[in-house]
């Protein structure tokens, strides 16, 4: 009886550590998808909403420091020269934080226009909780993380992209 009641107790703990790991992704699938249908829309406000605009534009500028860094080394001017722009380089994030930008991202993910917007179950299914609390897209293909989300004050809002950048360029110009 003792054994039947510690193996119930395990299995019940078990269970609830699993909806525990589940409950943010369900949430914020609901929320990634209302960011799926402003850009596939063009809603410029619920874009926005669903956005982190400043913590996005730090994770794309550190990203595209880095990236200049790496290519020419950290003490390369073109690594300075990135540092140095920063003013410019926020222009071009601003640039590139719009929803025809991400549109085509999510057309790279799979998710068609011309086709209905995946329901929350759907869009659950290609979420990943990482460390912060936050979740991350995956990719189909290999299963990387794409966009990040997080959770501000019970909106899930994306706050980093993970993605080729030059891809993410070429999405916005066409």
């Amino acid at each position: 009886m003792r054994l039947l009641r510690r193996l119930a107790a395990s299995v019940l703990l078990a269970v609830t550590l699993a909806a525990c790991a589940t409950v943010p992704k369900f949430e914020a699938a609901g929320d990634i998808h209302a960011f799926l249908v402003a850009i596939r829309d063009g809603d410029r406000e619920s874009f926005d909403a669903h956005v982190d605009r400043q913590a996005l534009k730090v994770q794309l500028k550190s990203r595209l420091i880095a990236e200049q860094a790496q290519t020419h080394g950290n003490a390369s001017w073109q690594a300075l020269g990135a540092v140095l722009a920063g003013p410019l380089v926020d222009v071009g994030v601003d640039a590139l934080v719009q929803p025809a930008t991400f549109r085509a991202v999510a057309i790279r993910l799979g998710y068609s226009p011309d086709q209905p917007i995946p329901n929350r179950l759907q869009i659950d299914a290609f979420l990943r909780v990482i460390g912060d609390g936050s979740v991350c897209v995956v990719t189909r293909r290999d299963g990387d993380c794409t966009l990040v989300f997080h959770n501000e004050d019970g909106v899930w809002r994306l706050v980093g992209y993970e993605g080729d950048l030059g891809r993410l360029n070429r999405g916005k110009l066409g």
